[in-house]
């Protein structure tokens, strides 16, 4: 019977201790991740920053002519790690400050305002949701859709897919609700732009953030870019006016050139909606811009 409580003891003992060594086990483990993110700080402090700058050219495989954002040229080298497939011209890269060495490829500049429009939940919204507007919604899913999802019909059939469509008609008809559905049910990029937004006080910012606009879109396909209100920047041009007037001009003018610039089977596609389609500018509305103008009538029955 002493034997027996003996051992007892010495199991309760045993189960003790091996608690305790859990515990130490668990704050070693603890200690070293504290220590870890110590290091990282540490590092963090006593590494040197990096300069912007802009590949302007590739000499060889090894050595490429880059511009610092401060304005100088130089040719310098690549760190191994960087993916060489990334170093084109035109890419934004960050140079070593001693050795201007390229360290890495960072993604392109693009303005706050655009990841704003990106950033926009537009919420669940189907097409069984819109009551009333059949017709107008196999129209715009035929232009807007069907070139994105199947691109080889258009191919094999030798059309031309359609660039944009232009949603017009009273206002409250659900112009805005055909696009938020759209969005919904493609698997897509969407940037909702208000157009009023995109005019700035100041000469060539509107015009910049088109180009900025398109350009996200291009890196981010398939993409969709919904403009509402479109009328705010593409009214008809005249040759009088002040110089609000020639700004918004210039804008509209950066966006048929972006409209153009399209390649034909490119994977960007532009809903424009309006309730003025009569002060619509002409070349906008010509065929190769928006192809497709969809009357959004007082629901049916």
């Amino acid at each position: 019977q002493k034997a027996l409580k003996d051992y007892r003891k010495k199991l309760l003992d045993h189960r003790e201790r091996e608690a305790e060594v859990r515990k130490l086990r668990t704050e070693i483990r603890d200690k070293n991740k504290e220590y870890d993110r110590t290091e990282e700080d540490l590092k963090a402090l006593q590494s040197v920053g990096q300069i912007i700058g802009e590949l302007l050219r590739q000499l060889d495989e090894e050595r490429y002519i880059v511009k610092a954002s401060s304005g100088p040229r130089y040719v310098v080298g690549c760190r191994n790690k960087v993916k060489r497939d990334l170093l084109k011209p035109g890419a934004r890269v960050t140079l070593d400050m001693t050795t201007l060495t390229i360290m890495r490829v960072l993604p392109r500049e693009v303005d706050p305002l655009v990841y704003n429009m990106a950033a926009e939940d537009p919420g669940k919204v189907s097409y069984s949701d819109i009551g009333g507007l059949g017709d107008q919604i196999r129209q715009i899913r035929e232009v807007i859709e069907l070139p994105l999802i199947n691109p080889d019909l258009f191919v094999r059939v030798g059309i031309k897919p359609p660039k944009g469509v232009l949603l017009y008609g009273p206002p409250g008809t659900g112009k805005t609700l055909l696009a938020r559905a759209i969005a919904c049910n493609i698997e897509a990029s969407f940037l909702k732009v208000v157009s009023s937004a995109i005019v700035d006080k100041y000469i060539g910012e509107s015009a910049r953030l088109i180009r900025e606009m398109f350009g996200y879109a291009k890196e981010h396909q398939p993409c969709v870019i919904f403009m509402d209100e479109i009328d705010a920047i593409g009214g008809r041009r005249f040759s009088e006016g002040t110089s609000a007037d020639r700004e918004i001009q210039r804008t509209l003018m950066e966006l048929l050139n972006q409209l153009d610039g399209f390649e034909v089977l490119s994977k960007v596609k532009i809903i424009m909606a309006t309730n003025r389609p009569d002060v619509l500018d002409p070349a906008l509305l010509r065929p190769g811009r928006l192809d497709r103008k969809v009357e959004i009538s007082l629901p049916n029955e």
